[in-house]
């Protein structure tokens, strides 16, 4: 058996990361963004409050609005709603697959979206939190109350060991949040969702 060849000069190879499972109420609340490495091409991290970073993350929803904006570099602006909250996701040139995805989706349509979540600080010191969406996919409503069902029992393991790993600690530290915040945000969501 054979390695792979190490890359030629200074070039990495970079790994996509595995998006994360979150709910709307917490990616909102996100709040400390990081790098993880020195190299302009190193992943950005989000540290979702429950205790984990994320590169990128996977959530399902309702689309209740889209909105074409913008003439000389146009894009979407799409709210989409879990049991939990809003999520608030742009697609422009920089992302034409997602764009294009969007741009197909009828308005209250369930979808699935992959994407990277972005904190920006308002001028007001507020901050807003927006998803740059990589993929945009129709589903069925079946899907979404599985997702939500799955994205709960994440949530909870997540609350369960908070305080036990890095990322956690680190959470804790920056956020100064409690667990059971989460736990019982899960709880409400599956209370949302009838099978």
């Amino acid at each position: 058996m054979s390695t792979p060849a190490a890359p030629a000069g200074n070039q990495r190879r970079y790994m996509r990361e595995p998006a994360r499972r979150a709910f709307a109420a917490e990616v909102r609340e996100v709040r400390l963004t990081f790098k993880d490495g020195e190299d302009e091409k190193s992943p950005v991290y989000v540290m979702l409050p429950s205790g984990i970073r994320c590169n990128r993350i996977f959530f399902c929803g309702q689309m209740i609005r889209k909105e074409l904006k913008g003439e000389e570099n146009p894009f979407y602006s799409v709210r989409i709603q879990d049991p939990t909250g809003i999520f608030f996701v742009n697609a422009g040139g920089y992302q034409p697959e997602a764009k294009q995805q969007i741009s197909r989706i009828d308005e209250s349509a369930w979808v699935a979206v992959v994407g990277k979540a972005v904190a920006r600080d308002t001028p007001d010191g507020t901050t807003f939190v927006s998803v740059r969406a990589e993929s945009v996919a129709e589903i069925d409503e079946d899907t979404y109350r599985k997702w939500v069902d799955e994205t709960a029992g994440q949530t909870l393991d997540r609350a369960d060991a908070f305080g036990q790993t890095e990322d956690s600690r680190k959470a804790h530290e920056f956020y100064t949040n409690d667990p059971e915040t989460y736990r019982q945000m899960a709880l409400h969501a599956l209370q949302r969702i009838t099978f």
